[in-house]
């Protein structure tokens, strides 16, 4: 199996970008496990990993300082469209997201912009259903105390 383009597609700001420096480490039917650098310097967090669930649509990112300590897990609500052909993996960002701090808390963030997507015609109705069932399914996850299981893929000593 030869590893995908990727690329991250954005609805607000619309944007489609090449992840032309990210590294894919590992790649199956039911993940791509990534290493990347932010794409602009910032002073919050620096490099991280990622972890595409090609199946659940979500990703989990492990956002690092630049000493390497965990800033945060970012989970974001996803979409995949894979071209066979052009051996490209887009994967659409639905908007709502899921930031988990390192001591276990959580918070949704972005409803919002779900909602105005939807509002401005960006998105559908069928997409607005899915983002939320996909949301429903991972707060489903980290209110059982399973997020470690999504996180796994990515070990501890990784910086």
């Amino acid at each position: 199996m030869t590893n995908p383009i990727l690329y991250r597609k954005r609805i607000i700001p619309e944007e489609k970008i090449l992840l032309k420096d990210d590294v894919i480490i590992e790649y199956n039917d039911e993940m791509i496990i990534t290493k990347w650098n932010t794409l602009k310097p910032r002073d919050d967090f620096h490099h991280g990993y990622s972890i595409y669930y090609l199946n659940e649509g979500y990703k989990v990112s492990k956002f690092c300082k630049v000493d390497g300590s965990l800033k945060y897990w970012y989970c974001d609500i996803v979409d995949y469209d894979f071209d066979q052909g052009s051996n490209e993996m887009t994967v659409t960002d639905l908007l709502v997201d899921v930031v988990v701090y390192p001591d276990g808390g959580f918070k949704v963030i972005d409803i919002d912009e779900l909602v105005e997507a939807l509002d401005k015609d960006l998105i559908s109705l069928d997409t607005l259903k899915s983002s939320l069932l996909k949301l429903n399914k991972l707060l489903g996850i980290l209110y059982s105390g399973q997020f470690d299981k999504l996180k796994q893929p990515i070990p501890v000593d990784w910086e």
